[in-house]
C-alpha cells in the first residue's frame, strides 16, 4: 500500500503543480475575495482530480478511446468557459474601479461564496478530460506494480486527491497574500486585469 500513496501522491503533484489557466484563474479569484473562497475554489479543483483518479484506476484504458471523441468539444468548452469567467471578472473590476469601491466587486453583483467557488471550479476542472488520460497513462506504465487490490487503488485516489489538494491550497495562500498587498483601487484593477489576460490566453492555448 506503501508504494500505492507514493504513486498517488506523485501523480497529484505531477496533475496539479504546472500552474495552467484555472491554476491562474484560482490565485485570482482569491485576491479579490479571500482565502475562505479560494480555499473552496481549490477543493473544487482536488475533488475534480481525485474523481478522474478514481476513474483512472477503475477502468483508465477503457475510457481513453471514449474520450477520444469528444476531446476537441471538450476543450472547446473549457477554453470558451475560461474566456467568459475572465471577461466577466475584467469587467466587474472595471466597475468596481469606477465607483472606487474596495471590495473588487460591483455592489449588486452576488458575492462569490465558498460553496460557489467550489462548484465552479469542480466545474472548469471537470471539463478537461487530459486529467483522466493522464492519470490513466500512468497506471498503464506501472503496469503489474501499478494499484491493483481495492485498498491500493483506494490509497492511490486519496494520495492524489491529497497532493492536489495541498497543492491547489497553497496556490491560494499566495492568493491571499497578493489580495492583502494590492488593497487598493488601482492595485485590484490591474491585478484584476493583468491574470484575465493571463487566463484568456492560456485558455486560446487549450485550443491551438
Amino acid at each position: 500500500m506503501t508504494a500505492a500513496v507514493v504513486a498517488g501522491l506523485l501523480a497529484g503533484y505531477g496533475i496539479a503543480i504546472p500552474v495552467g489557466a484555472v491554476g491562474a484563474y484560482l490565485v485570482a479569484v482569491t485576491a479579490r475575495t479571500g482565502w475562505r473562497t479560494g480555499a473552496g475554489a481549490a477543493l473544487g479543483v482536488a475533488t475534480a482530480d481525485g474523481l478522474y483518479a478514481l476513474l483512472a484506476v477503475l477502468g483508465g484504458s477503457a475510457l481513453v478511446p471514449l474520450l477520444a471523441p469528444v476531446m476537441v468539444p471538450l476543450r472547446w468548452a473549457s477554453a470558451c468557459v475560461l474566456v467568459a469567467l475572465a471577461a466577466r471578472a475584467a469587467w466587474t473590476a472595471l466597475r468596481a474601479y469606477r465607483a472606487r469601491t474596495l471590495a473588487g466587486r460591483a455592489s449588486d453583483e452576488s458575492p462569490l461564496t465558498p460553496l460557489r467557488a467550489y462548484l465552479t471550479f469542480l466545474g472548469i476542472t471537470v471539463l478537461n478530460p487530459m486529467t483522466v488520460i493522464y492519470f490513466a497513462a500512468l497506471i498503464l506504465a506501472t503496469g503489474p506494480e501499478g494499484p491493483s487490490t481495492p485498498l491500493d487503488r483506494t490509497a492511490f485516489v486519496l494520495a492524489a486527491l491529497v497532493a492536489s489538494a495541498s497543492w491547489q491550497l497553497l496556490l491560494t495562500t499566495g492568493g491571499a497574500l497578493l489580495g492583502r498587498s494590492l488593497t487598493g483601487p488601482k492595485g485590484r484593477l490591474v491585478t484584476a486585469l493583468t491574470s484575465s489576460a493571463l487566463i484568456t490566453g492560456l485558455a486560446v492555448h487549450l485550443v491551438v
